[in-house]
């Protein structure tokens, strides 16, 4: 099994966010992408088969940290760490919802959209967060005006974001990575062209993040 290092947002510049709808395509999915150099995978729990997908991807994927995206109760943070994952990714927060993620004993990624959003999770011990939905919330120029007031604050941002926007958002001292969909085109999942998920995601993993993040 892969370590996880000081920080998620450190395990690679991208994270694919990833939408399971056959169970099937988890384990070779998981694997094309980990070959490509993105071990990180965000499994988000929008199909019925999203936990047995990460079930399966811990089970039989062990260079892969596979963790939950749209996370949005508690017993949903019960659920997939009891399946096997590594790491928590909410589109928001309340503080029920961050208790239970805090309570899990796995990293999380809150959401937030707000400077008052940001400042409230600071206040709380949290310097590690998710931007969503990105392009939709500000793009790169509100997360740049955030960086002088709020240094401390570390974003995964996702939403909008492909090959083309990545490295603007890379080159950002207050951004690790960003999530993204890019290297998962929707014709190549359905024709199970794993080939071309693993080119794709090398190509991703070639990014690179400013400041201290790599």
């Amino acid at each position: 099994m892969r370590a996880m290092t000081s920080s998620l947002l450190d395990l690679a510049p991208v994270v694919p966010v990833v939408v399971v709808e056959d169970l099937t395509d988890a384990v070779p999915l998981a694997r094309a992408l980990v070959a490509g150099g993105l071990p990180a995978i965000e499994v988000t729990l929008r199909t019925p088969v999203a936990v047995d997908a990460i079930r399966a991807i811990a089970a039989e994927v062990p260079d892969a940290v596979v963790g939950a995206g749209t996370v949005v109760t508690p017993a949903q943070v019960s659920e997939v760490v009891a399946a096997g994952a590594r790491f928590l990714v909410s589109p928001g927060w309340t503080d029920v919802l961050l208790e239970a993620m805090r309570a899990s004993g796995v990293p999380f990624l809150p959401g937030v959209s707000t400077t008052s959003e940001v400042v409230a999770l600071l206040e709380r011990g949290v310097r590690e967060m998710k931007f969503f939905p990105a392009e939709a919330a500000g793009g790169t120029a509100y997360l740049k005006s955030l960086a002088g007031p709020l240094p401390q604050a570390r974003f995964c941002p996702t939403g909008g974001i492909g090959p083309d926007s990545a490295p603007e958002y890379l080159a950002l001292p207050n951004v690790a990575c960003v999530g993204g969909t890019w290297m998962l085109p929707k014709d190549a999942v359905a024709g199970r062209d794993w080939g071309r998920v693993e080119a794709l995601a090398r190509a991703a993993a070639g990014l690179s993040a400013g400041g201290t993040c790599r």
